[in-house]
């Protein structure tokens, strides 16, 4: 068999360049630098996957030389599949539930949650209303609200009297509608003076207390933040405060992060929080009008005395996210039949580092 040489076929060459492209892009997965453009491949792991095995079938469907470079590609090229597939493979149900569920009757102890980034200009609040309507979730969170979302969701507050309201033209407009009594409600803006959060403590029916989070932080994008260090500083800066609290708590949003990036397992390592996706499915939110461009942005995080009774992604509601739903049920002693994500002395100097690049406004 002949290596390549400049004398293959134009068709040959075509075929070469397309093997090339799903190694480049695993390849670039694997830097470790905040710019977007290292950090974009994060995303699309399982459709470069898919890209290439259709590339290996391309080649072996129309190759015209007899090169040994072109087996080699195909091996090279199925080798970056199942290193892409592997890394997405623990949100699947061929692997173990993180968080076992819950069987039992919904009581006191019961929390059901919606977040839903709404996309500003989207203008069809009622079927979002709808959708809270049906499901009648004791907590909504919607992002990227501004004030005629929150005009439109006024309806709701007869139901919804415990609020935390942050109208903004920005795309970090952010709003909490809980039917459970609120205490100590903070709007945190922890790295951008114009990005908020929001920290506070819900009483359950059974009367006892927890701690919610609700972030959304900025995308490294082209349009957004050319690099993903303020994003992955306040994800793990809430990480840190997370570890020192020890108290019951879920932190939900859309964290324009997918779940299997380096940063989101660091955040379940540092905080100890588990992930009720791992084992059961990649619940893709994004993006809602591609479907063969979607990822798991928008998520729910919990301590280990939680137990899952439903997660689901909602239908499409006008933006470009699906809203997510999820009800669980408090359980401390589920504490004990659950793995907590534990951190090694190398996770925290990175955690501090990654929030030192950051800069945070306010620090845990």
């Amino acid at each position: 068999m002949l290596l390549l040489s400049f004398s293959l076929p134009m068709g040959d060459w075509f075929l070469f360049g397309l093997l090339l492209l799903p190694v480049v892009a695993t390849l670039l997965s694997l830097v470790r630098h905040d710019h977007w453009v290292w950090r974009i491949f994060d995303f699309p792991r399982l459709q470069i996957a898919a890209i290439s095995l259709l590339c290996m079938l391309l080649n072996e469907l129309f190759q015209q030389s007899d090169s040994l470079l072109f087996t080699c590609m195909e091996y090279v090229n199925f080798a970056c599949a199942v290193w892409q597939i592997w890394q997405i493979s623990a949100y699947t149900p061929l692997r173990p539930k993180q968080v076992q569920a819950y069987t039992g009757t919904e009581n006191g102890r019961t929390i059901s949650i919606l977040t839903s980034n709404v996309l500003t200009p989207n203008r069809q609040a009622n079927k979002l209303i709808a959708l809270i309507q049906q499901y009648q979730p004791h907590i909504f969170l919607t992002l990227e609200s501004d004030k005629w979302w929150e005009e439109q969701l006024s309806v709701l507050e007869t139901d919804y009297p415990h609020t935390v309201k942050i109208p903004l033209d920005n795309l970090y407009g952010m709003h909490l509608y809980s039917r459970l009594p609120l205490k100590d409600a903070e709007i945190l803006y922890r790295v951008r003076e114009d990005i908020p959060s929001i920290r506070a403590l819900v009483q359950l029916e059974s009367s006892e207390w927890i701690q919610i989070y609700c972030l959304h932080p900025m995308p490294p994008s082209p349009t957004e933040a050319e690099m993903s260090t303020e994003r992955d500083g306040e994800l793990l800066l809430v990480g840190k405060e997370i570890a020192k609290t020890h108290r019951a708590c879920m932190v939900f949003g859309d964290l324009n992060d997918v779940a299997w990036s380096d940063t989101s397992r660091l955040f379940q390592r540092i905080s100890g929080l588990l992930d009720p996706r791992l084992g059961r499915g990649l619940y893709n939110t994004f993006h809602a009008n591609y479907p063969l461009f979607r990822y798991p942005l928008d998520h729910i995080f919990h301590s280990t005395d939680f137990l899952v009774c439903e997660l689901k992604v909602l239908p499409h509601m006008g933006s470009d996210h699906f809203p997510v739903y999820g009800k669980f049920q408090y359980a401390p002693a589920a504490d004990l039949i659950h793995e907590t994500p534990e951190a090694t002395q190398k996770d925290h100097a990175q955690a501090t580092e990654k929030i030192e690049a950051a800069d945070p406004i306010q620090k845990s």
